[in-house]
């Protein structure tokens, strides 16, 4: 028994020491950023700027050599020869859903089911999740948290990477439901002796009529009286009124096609596709019908044989060209890790067409715009919520994204993990195994 007491006593005291920091508090004083070059978000930059905020919104954005501020009742910080940015956006991401994928308690990233549009997955985000507190040194302050699984896989959020709880945590709660696009090709299953190839889908036209006629269930029963409670329906009437927006994950030409048609044989007119693989082939047809997309990790291999080996580097160009509304995500193996990434993906695309303004749209000012959240968000203008960071260089590039300070709604977040923890530990010892 004593052993017992002894074993519980010392993992409670390991999930104490591993908890997240404590929020920030409130802003109490106003404070002026000064000599920063101020990437705005949305393609405008400059160079020599004063940002002020105060109770967490943003009261000034200027060029410093055509304003004067009296910084008397301000903390000042002096960002000479610095960039300060907005905080970057995380879309369909799953980060606060899964700690440790081997540990089943740990993990609420989907439900079991194939039309789950009730399942929320706000009230399952881990606000003190460490692999949360890892995105904020890289700039990654906000995201959409997703449920995955199904082929209605639930209801999505926004949130803010530094609270106490998911409701502390929540910007925008239930903006959107996902669906996952029935494929048109499948590939054998090499293990049972079939053609690992790909073939088309014959079950293809009997799913998406699944799909069609759980659509008129739901409206029906939206609109009628409702005598009886039907969760899954009712929560799918956000979809019809207009009040929430519909993401549908969908790759190939076809699919994404037939998914657009799809949603507007329902009058459903917000509407984004997720993963967009082969979105270039369509472009024209998504600007056309105003539809948004979340492109597919930019750090991935094509995936078919005959593509070129850089098409994943190069869709974001071709998609903004066509004039297509374009944000970055990072879903696929190790996403909630790779999320810190997100700046890189964008900086990437620079490399491959795009100026870095139009790079950080990408990950800031284009995302806040399809979730819906770009009045307050997704922007350095003033009167919007003072969500930004400071950063020594070019927060793109990961030999620039050194940040110094970090805000969200002008409370001056932590930039402690457990990863600069271990940094200033075993590069302490370095540096006393130099010296002796």
């Amino acid at each position: 028994m004593k052993n017992y007491i002894y074993i519980a006593v010392l993992l409670l005291t390991l999930s104490i020491s591993q908890a997240q920091q404590t929020p920030a508090p409130e802003q109490t004083k106003p404070i002026a950023i000064m000599g920063a070059t101020a990437h705005i978000g949305d393609g405008t930059v400059i160079e020599n700027s004063v940002i002020t905020f105060a109770d967490g919104k943003i009261t000034t954005v200027a060029d410093a050599t055509k304003i004067r501020i009296n910084t008397a009742e301000m903390d000042v910080i002096d960002a000479t020869g610095k960039h300060v940015y907005p905080g970057f956006i995380v879309a369909n991401g799953t980060l606060g859903l899964v700690e440790v994928d081997a540990v089943k308690a740990s993990n609420d990233l989907s439900e079991l089911g194939t039309f789950n549009p009730h399942i929320r997955s706000l009230i399952a985000y881990n606000a003190e999740s460490k692999i949360v507190e890892s995105m904020r040194p890289n700039g990654v302050l906000l995201g959409q948290v997703v449920p995955r699984g199904g082929r209605i896989t639930g209801t999505s959020s926004v949130v803010q990477y530094d609270a106490w709880n998911w409701e502390d945590a929540a910007i925008k709660t239930d903006d959107g439901i996902h669906i996952n696009w029935p494929s048109t090709f499948s590939r054998g299953r090499w293990w049972l002796g079939e053609d690992p190839g790909l073939k088309p889908n014959k079950n293809y036209g009997k799913q998406v009529k699944e799909l069609e006629l759980y659509f008129v269930e739901a409206k029906t029963h939206n609109a009628g009286n409702k005598a009886e409670r039907h969760l899954p329906f009712e929560a799918m009437a956000g979809l019809f009124n207009g009040s929430k927006h519909l993401y549908i994950n969908v790759n190939d030409q076809k699919g994404i096609t037939d998914a657009v048609n799809f949603a507007k044989s329902h009058g459903i007119n917000k509407l984004t596709i997720v993963g967009a693989y082969e979105a270039d082939k369509v472009a024209n047809f998504l600007k056309q019908n105003n539809v948004s997309v979340f492109l597919r990790r930019v750090h991935t291999r094509p995936n078919n044989e005959d593509d070129h080996y850089d098409l994943p580097f190069k869709l974001a160009k071709k998609l903004v060209d066509a004039g297509v509304l374009v944000a970055l995500e990072p879903s696929g193996q190790m996403e909630r890790m790779n999320s810190r990434n997100l700046p890189f993906y964008a900086g990437t695309t620079v490399a491959y067409g795009l100026t870095k303004e139009q790079a950080l749209q990408l990950i800031t000012q284009n995302p806040a715009k399809i979730m819906g959240i770009d009045n307050t968000y997704g922007t350095l203008k003033e009167g919007k919520s003072a969500t930004l960071f400071i950063s020594e260089g070019d927060a793109l590039d990961m030999r620039g994204n050194q940040l110094t300070h970090a805000f969200i709604d002008g409370r001056d977040i932590s930039l402690e993990t457990h990863q600069t923890e271990l940094w200033k530990r075993y590069s302490g010892k370095l540096e006393r195994e130099q010296k002796d």
